[in-house]
């Protein structure tokens, strides 16, 4: 019985290291995890504030955007206005001709096309040369006019306001490049963020993976621990019990060899020294 005992001792002792180094490869294993997860959230944090930096620029440029439009929408308000008042004169002047605040109209019209529609090159070749024509009338029309010194001095006044816008225009589309390039650069940061998320949580995942192995790993082995000392303590307990009765055996055995010398004492017959020292082992001497 105490064999098998200690043979299955010796199994739990050998299944308790193999679980020790298990456990130690899975909790070296929870560290990398959880430090390339911690890597990667500082990193989205560092990704995040750039996002808001490069949205608050962009936020800013297209607000400057919107205060340009308005600024030009303005102008072009002052500019249909003294195009009105130069109709007005107009038909004092030039009866016949076509309204010079219409030509200004279809231009701008014909413009806004172009710049926000997708057509072939026939078709877009064929609108630049419509607007070609409208500006060479409408500054022929207005070269006619001139002649007159309160037309001449309105046109002045529309010509200035013209590249205000011009310089409105130029320094708008500027703005507008500029925070296209913000966003665009913020919708990178997005795709990177996302990604190292992404990998962050996966790394999560497999370090509450191993963690939650090298756990069960741990509380296995006090387990087996507990159950190796509790056989230990059998086993000691058994071959104590043994001893004992191994010990009571020879005591009873002694005890019966030393009355059979000692009744051959009393009868007179002969003893060897030997046969004193058990009667002396005995106590019967």
């Amino acid at each position: 019985m105490i064999e098998k005992l200690e043979e299955r001792r010796e199994q739990l002792e050998r299944e308790l290291q193999e679980l020790i180094v298990r456990r130690d490869e899975l909790n070296k294993k929870a560290r990398e995890y959880r430090e390339n997860r911690n890597r990667l959230n500082d990193e989205v944090k560092e990704l995040l504030n750039k996002v808001r930096e490069l949205k608050a620029k962009r936020d800013e440029l297209n607000q400057k955007v919107k205060e340009f439009k308005a600024k030009k929408d303005e102008l072009y308000r002052e500019v249909d206005e003294l195009y009105e008042k130069l109709d007005e004169l107009r038909k004092n002047i030039d009866k016949g001709g076509r309204p010079l605040s219409e030509i200004e109209r279809e231009i701008r019209r014909l413009e806004f096309i172009q710049q926000t529609t997708v057509m072939t090159i026939e078709r877009e070749r064929a609108l630049v040369e419509r607007i070609a024509r409208l500006k060479r009338e409408l500054e022929e029309r207005k070269a006619q006019l001139e002649k007159h010194a309160e037309f001449r001095s309105l046109i002045s006044r529309i010509r200035d306001l013209k590249e205000r816008i011009r310089k409105i225009r130029e320094e708008m589309t500027k703005t507008m490049k500029e925070a296209d390039r913000f966003h665009e650069e913020m919708i990178e940061k997005l795709r990177e963020l996302d990604e190292k998320r992404k990998n962050a949580d996966e790394f999560h995942e497999s370090f509450i993976r191993a963690k939650k192995e090298a756990d069960f790993c741990h509380a296995r082995i006090q387990n087996i621990r507990r159950d190796i000392k509790d056989l230990e303590k059998v086993i000691k307990a058994l071959k104590a019990r043994i001893e004992k009765s191994r010990e009571y055996k020879e005591r009873e055995e002694l005890m019966k060899k030393a009355r059979e010398i000692y009744e051959m004492f009393k009868r007179g017959e002969k003893i060897e020294t030997e046969d004193l020292l058990i009667l002396q082992r005995a106590g019967l001497i």
